[in-house]
């Protein structure tokens, strides 16, 4: 019987922090870097929905490009680890020089529109340029999981940690940039413009982060060989494209996109709705310290609570049931987060239905959180599908699709966010005269209700309908619990017969 690899717990936790300061960079860009450019220097609705989504249409082809890199790679360290070495500080210096922009109310008040332009194609220019290089990083950080381990429980455990650790780092950062940077921006005596304190806060993000990141390529260690096989670009397309089980994940989670909203529009809506445009307000005011911990909380704890319960219920279900339970059934509970907010619009901070929003997040992220999981399970058993069938392991073609599917959402919410704010007239100067009115005192829920009925609608409905329809691509599946076990004690002894040969 062959000796089944795996990692020890120092490549563990390496990899973890690693992985978490990959993600607060992510979230630094994700939503810091979406809120800086719609509320700090407010960028035109429509101008910034198409800037996000004109990026993800090129990492459609980016992704896989990177992931075929991966795969021809061979080297000393691996197939994955040159890149996790060599990336971070690439992505550090490129994630500082997006956040580095004019203020575009500023100059359209002014009526400069040569400044304009120029702010609006550096935001394009580095976003764009930020995605490619965030690439480079991300597909071989996913991918390294499934060369770390020959052992299906380690491997589920470790995609778990992975997913629960991503979120927290994504936490850190929706909490913090803003409250922070705000703060910051007090200390400099610009207390209502907060691009100061974004421009600090950023560049500390990233390069504490970016710091982490360059451990999960310092210290970790690839235990399954490397394949001499490799494949040219339009064999790597067509590879991802008929492998059936891949393709249905693919298909679901390119459905699931609009639940990228949840995490796009989220922290806009808290700050304005709940906090009158200004963050640090939870941390001095008790009762909206309160509103937003079970608010945010009961999102978060949902998210924690089913990424830790699924290599459990893995190891006793197929991963699809998993996988299509969270999906099917969180779905309910994010429209009726829109159904609260219709019966009382203005009345969202009393304690009832801050509770039934609290309640109504556990649901979603739960959902979220179990989905995510199993997603990353199943792609990782699909490589395993995929060199048992025939011979060739795609760990960076396949984890391209992954990234694909999150930058694809990204791009997804984006539009739909922008077309559902110009409609409503939440764009460039409009949000500028409307955080000076609230800093005077106005009322964001009272006075501003179709903003505030429109973040309602954009973290409600389309996510819900996105989360009912993803499982029906992997209602046929074809992986099953027994089948995979089959597949990987086929491939441990084809892995040592190989290292007793070589």
């Amino acid at each position: 019987m062959a000796q089944v690899k795996t990692y020890s717990k120092k490549e563990r936790a390496m990899y973890l922090t690693g992985l978490f300061g990959q993600n607060m960079i992510y979230n630094v860009v994700a939503t810091g870097l979406y809120y800086y450019f719609q509320n700090v220097i407010c960028l035109p609705a429509i101008a910034l929905g198409w800037i996000f989504a004109i990026a993800r249409v090129w990492d459609a082809v980016n992704d896989p490009i990177m992931g075929t890199f991966v795969d021809k790679t061979h080297s000393k360290w691996g197939k994955c680890r040159p890149y996790l070495i060599f990336a971070p500080i690439i992505i550090c210096v490129v994630t500082c020089v997006s956040f580095l922009n004019g203020n575009y109310a500023a100059a359209k008040a002014d009526g400069n529109s040569t400044a304009m332009i120029l702010i609006v194609a550096w935001a394009a220019v580095s976003y764009v340029l930020w995605g490619m290089c965030y690439t480079v990083g991300d597909i071989p950080l996913w991918g390294i999981i499934s060369r770390m381990t020959e052992d299906e429980k380690d491997r589920s455990s470790l995609i778990s940690l992975a997913r629960i650790v991503a979120s927290i780092a994504g936490g850190v950062v929706v909490i913090s940039i803003i409250a922070v940077s705000q703060a910051a921006n007090n200390a400099f005596g610009k207390s209502t413009d907060a691009q100061t304190g974004f421009i600090v806060i950023g560049f500390a993000f990233t390069i504490i982060a970016s710091l982490l990141f360059e451990l999960a390529g310092i210290g970790t260690k690839e235990k399954v060989p490397a394949d001499s096989q490799s494949k040219t670009m339009k064999e790597s397309f067509a590879l991802m494209w008929n492998c059936k089980p891949f393709r249905r994940v693919m298909i679901s989670g390119l459905l699931r996109a609009p639940m990228q909203l949840m995490m796009v529009v989220a922290m806009t809506l808290f700050t304005y709705y709940y906090c009158g445009g200004n963050l640090t307000t939870a941390f001095t005011d008790m009762n909206k310290l309160l509103i937003v911990a079970v608010i945010a909380g009961g999102m978060f704890l949902g998210m924690f609570l089913s990424m830790g319960l699924c290599p459990t219920l893995i190891k006793k279900y197929d991963v699809k049931k998993v996988h299509n339970l969270f999906s099917g059934l969180s779905a309910l509970p994010m429209a009726l987060i829109f159904a609260v907010y219709i019966i009382d619009p203005a009345g969202l901070d009393k304690i009832q239905w801050v509770i039934a929003d609290g309640i109504l997040l556990l649901g979603a992220g739960a959902g979220f959180g179990g989905v995510s999981v199993c997603q990353s399970v199943m792609i990782s058993d699909c490589i395993d599908y995929e060199e048992y069938h025939h011979g060739f392991r795609p760990d960076g073609v396949f984890f391209s699709g992954q990234s694909f599917i999150t930058k694809f959402s990204a791009g997804v919410a984006s539009i739909i966010s922008a077309y559902v704010y110009a409609a409503v007239g939440y764009t460039d100067v409009n949000i500028a005269q409307m955080n000076a009115a609230l800093e005077s005192g106005a009322s964001f829920a009272a006075d501003y209700p179709d903003y505030a009925k429109a973040m309602w609608f954009l973290i409600s409905i389309p996510p819900a309908i996105g989360m009912f329809l993803s499982f029906i691509p992997t209602l046929k599946y074809e992986i099953d619990k027994k089948t995979h076990d089959d597949i990987l004690a086929a491939l441990v002894e084809k892995h040592s017969e190989a290292v007793r040969e070589g």
